[in-house]
């Protein structure tokens, strides 16, 4: 939670402001029963025209000043809790910018966007309300209390009543609503899952005929969510007409001994009126604070998983003396390395040792399930090593900047993905000072020329969010694009040729074999073709290394390489390459 207040030290002056207007606004209200009083008894009671006048003049530009005074509050208010929102929002994306993959397995995406929608929304109402109500409130209700006992002190017990009936109330409708509350963030949480993973599976779900499924599992998570909030609404409209019925009674409580008083001469008429505004502004003031404690839960909740985001400790972390590297290099060098995800019980890969260098293709082959994509994530320090030592120029990537390692790096990954925008902002999206003709360039290598100009606005034509628009093999070759147009040391190639056909395949890896002369690239590739040139093959079964060699090598020296390459070549095809 001290994360989370910190974002509030800005605001210190504005709150300050705040709460001097407030006191002002509270002194205004509560000076107006006195004169309503001074006018009853020494005008209407006394005859007195002029003191009508005079104090009624006075009420007026109190009740001015006052909503001056409410107005600036109100300003202030909104503008502490907009800008705390604000600050906090910036806060938690900022974090979850610096999430590994470690932490996005540990917060679900769906949890992430409410988070940081939904529940800095409920902290930022109750956060004004706060500053409005809760500085208000217990002055007016204190200061309330006093003045009316120095009134009529006999008939300050009708208050205590009042109050303490009001407290009883509060506290039953809050330990009620509390559980409900932290339930509801879980359900929206929820619901939000279940909404995104139907709109991403669109399509699967209609190709499969399973809408009317998916229909009843939304409906489901939906009518839950309902539920729990109906009940808390219901519970809450409980509150509105037991305050009302309280202040009516007390309201009649007051008159009926107010008159008794009166009739004994103890009282005036004005002071009995006085008396009754301020015993409703004490009411009306415990009233606020019981709103209070009726938003606060929710928002406290929203507060804790808010904090869960920005004290979560990041298992990824730039070292406090980082090595700088020189740019010339792009050696990639495995030491026994062995990787285990959180909470697994076996590693997922097993003493892994090899070398990428720079001027040769370093391929990745396996099934699936062997550790392929696991290797590559650990390059880029997506993940860390569980033991062992990745090494980039001679270097443990873990003594680097995450940013100076990745800048390096050339990356296109097993799921070509691309964001709104231009093809040319896609294309420069890791290279902002890339040149129209260094766009084309990598365009024409990556073998997306064509499609692109076949576009209405070519380089400027609009690509929908994940590209939506294009086909997979146009959003695979527009990821290697971006990839070239970066002219990194090493890159890095996650199977992402698959949705290419075998021609565009064949002229996209003649075209890169000149356009990474030179450079560290690493293949991971289903398709043997893609990989069989291949200076150096590397064949991953159960996260081990079995092989290790060219194509020539490999098909006499490795069984599991033997059986994938048949699997994929016929005889004819494997006897004719050498």
């Amino acid at each position: 939670m001290t994360k989370l207040l910190k974002y509030l030290k800005p605001y210190t002056w504005p709150i300050i402001f705040l709460l001097v207007l407030t006191i002002g606004q509270v002194v205004a209200n509560l000076s107006l029963p006195d004169y309503t009083a001074h006018i009853i008894n020494e005008g209407i009671v006394g005859g007195n025209s002029n003191a009508i006048y005079h104090y009624g003049l006075i009420m007026l530009l109190i009740a001015l000043g006052g909503g001056i005074l409410t107005v600036g509050a109100g300003y202030f208010s909104a503008r502490v809790g907009t800008g705390f929102a604000k600050d906090i929002r910036d806060g938690v994306f900022e974090k979850i910018e610096g999430f590994s993959l470690v932490e996005f397995n540990k917060f679900s995406t769906a949890s992430l966007i409410t988070r940081s929608t939904n529940d800095i929304q409920q902290i930022q109402m109750v956060v004004i309300m706060l500053l409005r109500l809760a500085l208000m409130a217990p002055f007016m209700g204190v200061i309330a209390i006093i003045k009316a006992y120095g009134i009529a002190p006999s008939m300050t017990w009708i208050m205590a009543v009042a109050v303490v009936t009001l407290i009883v109330i509060i506290a039953i409708i809050f330990s009620i609503a509390l559980p409900r509350f932290k339930k509801l963030q879980k359900l929206v949480d929820r619901l939000n899952l279940v909404t995104r993973e139907i709109l991403t599976g669109l399509r699967v779900i209609r190709a499969y005929g399973k809408e009317k499924y998916e229909e009843n599992k939304f409906r489901d998570s939906n009518k839950e969510l309902t539920d729990v909030n109906l009940f808390v609404n219901r519970l809450m409209t409980i509150l509105q007409p037991v305050m009302m019925l309280i202040m009516s009674i007390t309201s009649i409580a007051i008159v009926w001994l107010g008159a008794h008083q009166i009739d004994m001469g103890n009282i005036q008429i004005g002071d009995m009126l006085a008396f009754m505004q301020y015993a409703m502004q004490a009411i009306f003031a415990f009233l606020m604070i019981s709103i209070i404690f009726i938003m606060v839960p929710r928002a406290a909740v929203s507060a804790e998983r808010i904090a869960e985001v920005l004290e979560s400790e990041q298992v990824i972390r730039d070292p406090k003396d980082p090595v700088k590297v020189s740019r010339l290099g792009g050696r990639v060098e495995f030491k026994n390395v062995s990787f285990s995800y959180a909470g697994a019980e076996e590693p997922v890969l097993h003493d892994i040792s090899f070398a990428a260098v720079p001027g040769e293709t370093t391929a990745i082959v396996g099934s699936t399930g062997s550790g392929k994509s696991t290797v590559i994530n650990l390059i880029p320090r997506f993940y860390d090593v569980t033991e062992g030592e990745i090494l980039v120029d001679g270097t443990d990537v873990r003594k680097m900047t995450q940013n100076d390692l990745r800048s390096r790096i050339g990356y296109v990954s097993q799921k070509a993905l691309l964001f709104s925008g231009t093809v040319k902002e896609n294309i420069t999206y890791g290279s902002h000072d890339a040149t129209d003709s260094d766009v084309e360039h990598a365009a024409l290598v990556a073998q997306a020329s064509d499609f692109v100009e076949g576009l209405d606005g070519k380089l400027e034509s609009h690509i929908a969010q994940a590209g939506a628009n294009i086909s997979g093999g146009q959003k695979q070759r527009l990821a290697i694009a971006r990839a070239l147009a970066k002219k990194p040391e090493i890159y890095i190639f996650d199977d992402s040729f698959s949705a290419l056909d075998f021609k565009t395949d064949a002229a996209l890896r003649m075209a890169l074999e000149s356009e990474t002369k030179g450079k560290t690239v690493i293949i991971v590739a289903q398709r043997i073709s893609t990989i069989i040139n291949a200076e150096k093959i590397i064949v991953l079964e159960s996260g081990k290394i079995v092989g290790i060699g060219t194509h020539a090598e490999l098909m006499k020296s490795s069984p599991v390489y033997q059986e994938i390459a048949s699997s994929q070549l016929s005889q004819k095809e494997l006897a004719g390459i050498k």
